[in-house]
């Protein structure tokens, strides 16, 4: 089965009525877990940005303080599992700074995680990728946020 392009979607959808349309966003919402999370943030989070930052913050701490780290390998996995985290929640946003702070965040939390991710080779080259990824992102903003957030990436570099 092909699947059709978002414009004939587009087309198709101003055709059904009120109750057809929730039907087909209740039935999508079963099917992957990701698309209830979408639903959720666009229901419930996306009127209130700050908190939903926060709430992906709070979370970020819990796995960070959740981490094995018994080897180098158990806290590879798990920051990997992290930054996976925060790049799908930071595709729910519709604004580019939501992504920023995020990635801001991850990063601060990295680089002040114990033991030392300078211990290990692959940590810093994910740590330095990020930084270099939260460079062009910023770039793209308003001259303002750009000034703000080049103070913190400032502090950010090892």
């Amino acid at each position: 089965m092909k699947a059709a392009t978002i414009t004939e979607i587009k087309k198709e959808l101003t055709f059904k009525s009120q109750e057809d349309l929730t039907a087909l966003c209740l039935r999508l919402s079963r099917f992957k877990k990701e698309n209830k999370e979408l639903l959720t943030y666009l229901l419930f989070e996306s009127e209130d940005e700050e908190a939903f930052i926060k709430g992906i913050k709070e979370e970020m701490d819990q796995q960070f303080w959740e981490i094995n780290t018994n080897s180098y390998f158990y806290i590879k996995k798990s920051v990997r599992k992290i930054l996976r985290g925060v790049k799908k929640y930071s595709r729910y946003s519709p604004k580019k700074e939501t992504e920023v702070e995020l990635l801001l965040y991850f990063c601060k939390s990295l680089k002040d995680f114990t033991p030392p991710i300078r211990s290990n080779v692959t940590l810093t080259n994910l740590y330095e990728r990020q930084i270099v990824f939260i460079k062009k992102k910023v770039s793209m903003l308003h001259e303002d946020l750009q000034y703000d957030y080049a103070l913190e990436l400032k502090a950010l570099e090892l």
